[in-house]
């Protein structure tokens, strides 16, 4: 009896040790591949891309509700993406460069209280060194997907010159893009995807009636 139970015990034991050595080898990999390498260029590219073409359809919405003019409205929306790119990027770049000072301040506080084998303290350096935000990366994911955003509204009017028929294209290209913008930032953050393209595409509507609304107001009143 006592012989079965070593046997079961030795049988069972090799395999709990396998399964746990396994299971610790894979999550820092799967931790280190979703948040650390690529949470920072999604993000940049999603809130980029939603604020391009919320704010170059509420600006050339804010013009369309004066001027009927195609070439009025092609012209301040051009603007605006060029405009919006450069805050973007530079924003950015300023937010994830103090980041990057922060987190490598932070990295020479834990080095000097450090004492281990020079060995272990260069393979903690170079897995540090990979996980460190780039400024340069976020900021031109940032501008890059800010431009793209706002081209929608652009494409959108630039091959019409019926003054309402434009206006309801662009406002449907719109909802189309916020929609699509709502359904990819719940996917890469595994939200639930009809409350945010819901939220997303509400605030979108906001802004742009808004915008519309008061220029509107502004620029019957002579102001």
């Amino acid at each position: 009896m006592a012989s079965n139970q070593e046997s079961i015990r030795g049988a069972k034991f090799p395999f709990h040790v396998q399964e746990m050595e396994r299971q610790l080898n894979l999550e820092p990999q799967e931790k280190e591949f979703d948040y650390s390498k690529r949470s920072q260029w999604l993000r940049a590219a999603v809130l980029g891309a939603n604020d391009g073409l919320v704010s170059t359809a509420s600006l050339m919405m804010g013009i369309g509700a004066v001027k009927q003019d195609m070439k009025a409205m092609i012209l301040t929306g051009f603007a605006g993406l060029v405009a919006g790119a450069c805050s973007m990027a530079i924003g950015e770049f300023v937010s994830v460069h103090s980041q990057l000072d922060i987190e490598v301040a932070q990295m020479k506080r834990e080095k000097r209280r450090e004492v281990a084998v020079e060995v272990t303290k260069e393979g903690q350096e170079g897995e540090n060194d990979e996980s460190l935000p780039s400024p340069v990366q976020a900021a031109a994911a940032s501008a890059l997907a800010f431009s793209l955003g706002a081209i929608v509204p652009l494409l959108a009017a630039s091959f019409i010159k019926e003054y309402k028929v434009r206006i309801g294209v662009v406002v449907a290209a719109v909802t189309l893009a916020l929609v699509v913008f709502g359904w990819l930032g719940a996917v890469l953050g595994r939200a639930p995807v009809v409350r945010s393209a819901a939220r997303v595409l509400i605030g979108g509507w906001l802004a742009m009636a808004i915008t519309f609304g008061l220029t509107k107001l502004i620029g019957t009143k002579g102001l």
